[in-house]
């Protein structure tokens, strides 16, 4: 039966234009566990940009799975990634969809790492159509990559490990004017390779919270669905990435809620493969939404100091 409602559930989805998973959300009223620890697989090739790990919401489980961060392609030159967020908001867990845009919006202040300390992305810079990566941010091997630079990270969101805006342990964090912008522009939604890879976690039940404990088996992948590819990151366990179980009556929504109408976010393009790059494609598929080479030198995200 649960199977069948899952079906269900996904064939539904599929009917919904990508654009109105930004304007109504579900309520949760269990916070999503502590953003786990793990090291950034090596960029793939060229024109790849990263796409950090989040908590998504499965209904049909009640419970939080993990979506590993991953380097997707960007679906045109010039576009960059703004990662999504939870917020405390009304009483509830909301999800603010990620989308592609010209410039990264606000992404709750959250510390996501490899570039995404709270506040825009550090981890790399178009120029002239080419996309340059920071080393001090990005793990890249340069018999692959040679567009690269190097510049000091700002970590803007102090060592923190907290998954979601507002709240009594969130990140205080509030847009500035030009992200409150960018906010109500025009976007491009995610890939179809994105939307493919959260439901291949969806549907990976080690990647549920409840069976994780906080530290899920594929915390990264070098591409999209790539869950059992060379390269891929499992969390570091620690306190800090535990996640306490909760009851199924806790991890209930609380309520189909509408929430501020955002312009709808179209689609992006498909990225056209670059050198060095053959990224894999699925049929698209559209979940419910809360919204090897070499090894180079590899950065990893420190723990919060105690």
């Amino acid at each position: 039966m649960k199977s069948l409602l899952a079906r269900a559930t996904l064939a539904l989805a599929m009917l919904v234009p990508l654009g109105a998973w930004a304007e109504v959300s579900l309520a949760i009223n269990i916070a999503p566990p502590a953003l786990p620890v793990y090291a950034q697989p090596p960029v793939p090739g060229d024109g790849y940009i990263w796409m950090p790990g989040y908590w998504a919401w499965s209904a049909t489980e009640s419970d939080y799975y993990w979506v590993p961060g991953t380097w997707v392609l960007a679906p045109t030159a010039g576009d960059l990634w703004t990662p999504g967020y939870w917020a405390f908001e009304n009483a509830g867990y909301f999800w603010h969809v990620g989308y592609w845009g010209s410039s990264v919006g606000f992404y709750g202040g959250l510390n996501y790492g490899y570039g995404y300390t709270g506040s825009g992305y550090q981890g790399g810079r178009w120029d002239h159509g080419v996309f340059r990566y920071n080393r001090a941010a990005s793990n890249v091997n340069t018999t692959l990559v040679h567009n690269v630079y190097s510049a000091p990270v700002l970590n803007r969101a102090g060592a923190t490990r907290a998954s979601f805006n507002g709240g009594p342990s969130g990140a205080r964090a509030r847009p500035t004017a030009p992200e409150r912008q960018l906010q109500v522009a025009a976007h491009a939604g995610p890939t179809a390779e994105q939307v493919q890879h959260e439901h291949q976690a969806l549907t990976t039940p080690t990647q549920r919270a409840s069976i994780s404990h906080g530290a899920p088996t594929v915390a990264a992948t070098p591409r999209p669905s790539a869950f059992e590819a060379p390269g891929v990151e499992r969390a570091r366990v620690s306190a800090a990435t535990r996640a306490r179980p909760a009851s199924p009556a806790q991890r209930r929504p609380i309520a189909a809620q509408a929430v501020q109408p955002r312009p709808e976010a179209k689609p992006a393009a498909q990225p056209q493969p670059r050198a060095q790059a053959q990224p894999q494609r699925a049929p698209q598929q559209q979940v419910q939404r809360q919204g090897p080479p070499a090894r180079a030198e590899q950065p990893r995200q420190e723990e919060p100091r105690r």
